[in-house]
């Protein structure tokens, strides 16, 4: 499998106040732009995979909302994750 703990406990590290800090918003944006990242490649190669293709639309809307919940409580949080991630260009 693609994500397995370990590589849950280096997102939620990296990008979470610890390695069990799961509900924080960066840590949670962090898992989810791994996971879009991930499903993108794969739809490359599959490109009739439909079902995938809806998961990735519904795991960007999610990130959306995440973001959108970050830029208003703590514009700093925000801006820190998306130049950490590489989000916007």
């Amino acid at each position: 499998m693609y994500l397995t703990t370990d590589t849950k406990k280096e997102i939620f590290a990296k990008h979470g106040k610890s390695d069990s800090d799961t509900g924080s918003a960066e840590g949670q944006v962090a898992l989810f732009t791994f996971r879009i990242n991930h499903l993108s490649k794969h739809l490359k190669a599959n490109h009739k995979d439909y079902a995938t293709e809806r998961s990735l639309v519904l795991l960007v809307g999610k990130r959306k909302s995440l973001l959108d919940y970050l830029k208003k409580k703590d514009i700093n949080r925000y801006r820190a994750i998306i130049a950490e991630l590489g989000l916007r260009k």
